[in-house]
């Protein structure tokens, strides 16, 4: 089983119970990874935990950690997850969808700019060009800027 798949099957309240650990009503237990807990104060949620007496939180990996005093690679191995060794071939499917989905979301953007630019900042320009009244040397200056910028734009995107 992979990580998300251990996650899927096994809530946090599974994991306590493994260890005899029964939370309350709210949800707080004793908190075994530090003394002097005179009151429940890790407090189990759905698929992590916290104490608020001492600090110490994480999901089921990170408790069976602590629990146990293992790495991660053995608790996720206790927890009945298995590694498999990539191949060069699926590192690479990897890589090439990684790439499309990249180029997918860039395409998108363009189209998105393209669209903004198009309907919105020229037609503004254009409505301001149309007016009777002269135009400021500041107009003028931010109109020339904006020539350029929709020139790049036109280059980059052919």
């Amino acid at each position: 089983m992979t990580r998300e798949e251990i996650k899927a099957t096994y809530t946090m309240r599974d994991i306590a119970g493994r260890y005899g650990f029964s939370p309350d009503g709210k949800g707080f237990i004793h908190c075994p990874f530090h003394q002097g807990d005179k009151g429940a104060s890790l407090r189990i949620y759905k698929q992590d935990f916290h104490c608020f007496g001492c600090g110490a939180n994480g999901d089921i990996f990170k408790f069976v950690q602590l629990m146990d005093d293992v790495s991660f690679k053995d608790a996720f191995l206790s927890l009945g997850g298995t590694y498999e060794k990539p191949s060069f071939q699926s590192n690479l499917a990897i890589y090439r969808s990684k790439k499309r989905r990249e180029m997918s979301r860039l395409k998108a953007y363009k189209e998105q700019n393209a669209k903004y630019i198009n309907n919105t900042l020229i037609s503004v320009y254009r409505r301001y060009i149309e007016r009777s009244e002269p135009m400021s040397d500041v107009w003028c200056d931010c109109y020339n800027a904006l020539q350029y910028q929709l020139y790049i734009h036109e280059k980059l995107n052919k």
